[in-house]
């Protein structure tokens, strides 16, 4: 696990185990505000262990979920008397899947026995405030990844944790470019000063503005390719032939899965433009 820090009392912990899922922690005299978990326990019970040293055994008061994916969620259940706070799709989506998707996961891989499902206590659908001891945050709905997508807003650091909404690679497999687009773009009118990624390096001043016109130039693109494919009645075949690279993005981080993410893409794009032709 990786650790990082945006401000005296803002961690950033990122995974080493899976695709470099971060998870971020505000800490104050009050207690702590943890938004996102980390998937696996070990990396979880390290990055608790962490918080036990800086801010006092069993200091999380809140567990904010970015949205309803198991990368961000599996590690809620290690902060038992944490209140959870999610979007209201969150929720619902947890419930009627949550379960099944665990037990699948526990059936293919050992390391997630101790995860325990935990759904939020409570919800919101457009924004809320959340205070705790000198911190205040803005919680706001930021789909486009996910449909229970949201974001957290420091104003005092100007400070945005994105959630999957900004990452190396915009990922619309289950959301969809319009909306992730209008997402991007609120983002940037907050001239963030740091950008924490859900997955990723984090985005310091000078290089946020960029990394978002950057991804919302890749969904233009990956429109623009994916439509002319299917107007010259190519077979879906040929979109391996288009790299991430001619769409205006680098196959290196997240160690190269960012290639794979980006094939997902546009094989989600092409089945939604058939299907709506």
């Amino acid at each position: 696990m990786r650790l990082d820090r945006i401000a005296d009392d803002i961690y950033i912990f990122s995974s080493s185990l899976y695709a470099q899922v971060t998870a971020t922690a505000l800490v104050t005299d009050a207690g702590v505000i943890l938004i996102d978990t980390l998937p696996f326990p070990t990396e979880t019970d390290e990055m608790a262990a962490y918080l036990d040293d800086v801010a006092g055994k069993d200091a999380v008061r809140y567990v904010v979920l970015s949205h309803h994916h198991a990368d961000h969620t599996y590690g809620t259940y290690a902060f038992p008397d944490a209140l959870v706070i999610a979007h209201q799709s969150c929720r619902q989506l947890l419930e009627r899947y949550g379960a099944a998707s665990l037990a699948r996961a526990k059936r293919e891989t050992q390391a997630l026995d101790r995860v325990s499902l935990r759904l939020p206590d409570l919800t919101f659908t457009s924004e809320m405030q959340l205070q705790l001891g000198h911190r205040s945050l803005k919680l706001f709905a930021a789909p486009g990844h996910t449909a229970d997508g949201i974001a957290a807003y420091v104003p005092s650091e100007k400070a945005l944790i994105a959630g999957d909404a900004m990452m190396p690679v915009p990922h619309i497999t289950g959301g969809d470019i319009p909306t992730l687009r209008e997402t991007l773009q609120r983002f940037r009118g907050f001239k963030p000063s740091f950008l924490v990624q859900g997955h990723g390096d984090v985005l310091l001043r000078g290089e946020v503005d960029e990394a978002l016109q950057v991804n919302i130039r890749y969904l233009d693109a990956i429109e623009e390719r994916v439509s002319q494919l299917i107007a010259d009645h190519e077979s879906p075949k040929k979109l391996r032939d288009i790299d991430i690279e001619s769409c205006g993005l680098s196959r290196i981080p997240l160690d190269g899965l960012v290639s794979t993410l980006h094939l997902n893409n546009l094989i989600a794009l092409y089945k939604r433009m058939v299907a709506a032709s």
